[in-house]
């Protein structure tokens, strides 16, 4: 993986690169932000220009160095990540006690953490004193969601590098190109802040069935409201769909929200681009406001969700709501 492979992201290849070429690289990095959005690629990046012994702001590839990152076989790379729910104290201790010993040739070591949240109070406090005192030429890389959720003391000693997401229309743009379904790609660009989440979305085997349901299940709340019931039942709640509620929730909002297009003349923004031609004829029979508050029903049901309320009476009375505005 290289810097100019990694798909948008251009603020972090910027700041990585111009730290590589001035050698000012930091001892420690936080790269924060959504899942997919290139993260994991771009430490592998930034890990192969440090070892690389023949580029400076990119690595070259073919030096013994980046041979052995590639086959993933570098002694001076070491990944941790959650055992279980959590980072565990073990796990920092003992890539301690591996960075005791001093680099092979690339003379410096490289460490990589993946979901770095979910170190438990000791593993960070562990972690922060390995920070401040690294026994040799040590890099450290703390992949997550949310850097704000690492002790404060940690991200004072680390160089934040921040990773957004793409905007949805340059994704449907590339994966389009390279050949994806277009109805697909463009429910799942919505659901996905990085090109490699949304494909990952689109090739799930349940990802075209259950955004099919939701289309049956949104048209039958307008004024089938048995039949809406029967479907959320038999196609939903009494198959493998039913570990999906909030998919299923996420696609009801992006739904919602190409009736709202319709009526402020914004068809280029719809998303369900193969059901225009039924949207059209029903976005006019409610008021906007109607709309807009389905689109609040459904967020606020995905709130209750995350509370451990029983999802299939909790989305019957989501069904019941919409039928009465």
């Amino acid at each position: 993986m290289s810097f100019e492979a990694i798909i948008g992201q251009d603020r972090a290849k910027r700041m990585l690169q111009n730290g590589l070429r001035q050698g000012r690289t930091s001892h420690a990095y936080i790269f924060s932000g959504p899942r997919g959005t290139g993260r994991q690629e771009m430490a592998f990046a930034l890990a192969k220009a440090i070892f690389c012994t023949e580029g400076t702001d990119e690595a070259c590839g073919h030096c013994l160095e980046c041979r052995k990152l590639a086959h993933g076989n570098h002694p001076d790379l070491h990944k941790v990540e959650p055992e279980g729910t959590s980072i565990k104290i073990e796990q920092i201790r003992q890539l301690q006690k591996d960075f005791a010993y001093r680099a092979t040739a690339s003379q410096t070591k490289i460490y990589i953490i993946s979901e770095a949240e979910k170190m438990t109070v000791q593993a960070a406090n562990s972690l922060l004193k390995f920070l401040e005192e690294p026994q040799s030429a040590v890099v450290a890389i703390l992949i997550t969601e949310n850097g704000h959720a690492l002790l404060p003391t940690i991200q004072s000693r680390a160089q934040w590098v921040p990773f957004l997401p793409l905007p949805p229309q340059q994704m449907i743009e590339i994966l389009e190109k390279e050949g994806h379904s277009q109805v697909l790609v463009r429910s799942a660009v919505h659901l996905a802040a990085g090109i490699d989440a949304c494909r990952e979305i689109i090739q799930l085997n349940w990802f075209a069935e259950i955004r099919n349901v939701m289309i049956q299940l949104a048209k039958e709340c307008i004024n089938k409201f048995a039949a809406a019931l029967i479907t959320a039942q038999s196609k939903v709640f009494k198959t493998e769909l039913a570990e999906h509620i909030d998919t299923l929730l996420q696609l009801f909002v992006l739904w919602f929200k190409d009736m709202v297009h319709i009526q402020c003349s914004r068809q280029e923004s719809i998303v369900f681009v193969d059901q225009s031609e039924w949207m059209a004829k029903h976005a006019f029979s409610r008021d906007i406001s109607y709309w807009i508050g389905c689109m609040e029903k459904a967020l606020e049901l995905q709130k209750r969700l995350r509370f451990h309320v029983n999802p299939q009476l909790a989305f019957e009375q989501f069904v019941i709501d919409i039928q009465g505005g």
